[in-house]
Order: C-alpha cells, then structure tokens, then sequence
C-alpha cells in the first residue's frame, strides 16, 4: 500500500518562499512519475509540477521559473521549492504518485496573504 505524506505548508506573504516535502512508503519510489498539485477553493485541482523516473520535470505556466520540483529516489522524497508566491499559489498541495495507479497523500494548506 502506497503511503504518501506532505509536510512544509504554512502562511508565507506574497513574495516569500516556502518548501514542500512529501515521503512515500510502501513501495519502490523510484518506478514511479511523482507530481505535486494543487486545489484552490472552489477550483479543480490541476497539476503544478512533475517529474518522471528519469528527472524530466514538467510545469504548469503560471508556477515556471518560480517553483523547482525535485526527487531523492535512495530516500523515497519530493520536493517542492517555491519562491516569488503569489496569492494566487494559495490553495490546498497533494503529492501524487503515479505508477500503474494513482495514489494521493493527504495535502498541506499553503496560504499566501499579507
């Protein structure tokens, strides 16, 4: 059973930074393409970053050049680095594995506000 948990959401002013953390157990990490995404109120959730087995990494247009997503496969973790927040990065962020299936962690509230 894959387990994913987030850690590192928080209430930042616009501007600052923040990095996310998500650990996966109960498999092997490395076959798998991990993202982040994310869910504003009343709004979809849609993909922020992801990043294959290979490190290719993929973004949304609204995060490019200010977020950074990366992957440690020896300790089953990704990343998430995200600098220049914007009020609108405010929104609940889920880890998601994909591998055969979908799996999600649970997500951690970033809040964006002066």
């Amino acid at each position: 059973q894959v387990q994913l948990v987030e850690s590192g959401g928080g209430l930042v002013q616009p501007g600052g930074s923040l990095r996310l953390a998500c650990a996966a157990s109960g498999t092997d990490f490395s076959f798998a393409v991990m993202g982040w995404h994310r869910q504003a109120p009343g709004k979809q959730r849609e993909l922020v970053a992801s990043i294959s087995q290979s490190g290719r990494t993929n973004y949304a247009d609204s995060v490019k050049g200010r977020f950074t997503i990366s992957r440690d496969n020896a300790k089953n973790t990704v990343n998430l680095e995200m600098n220049s927040l914007k009020v609108e990065d405010t929104a609940v962020y889920y880890c998601n594995y994909k591998y055969v299936l979908d799996y999600w962690g649970k997500g951690t509230l970033v809040t964006v506000s002066s």
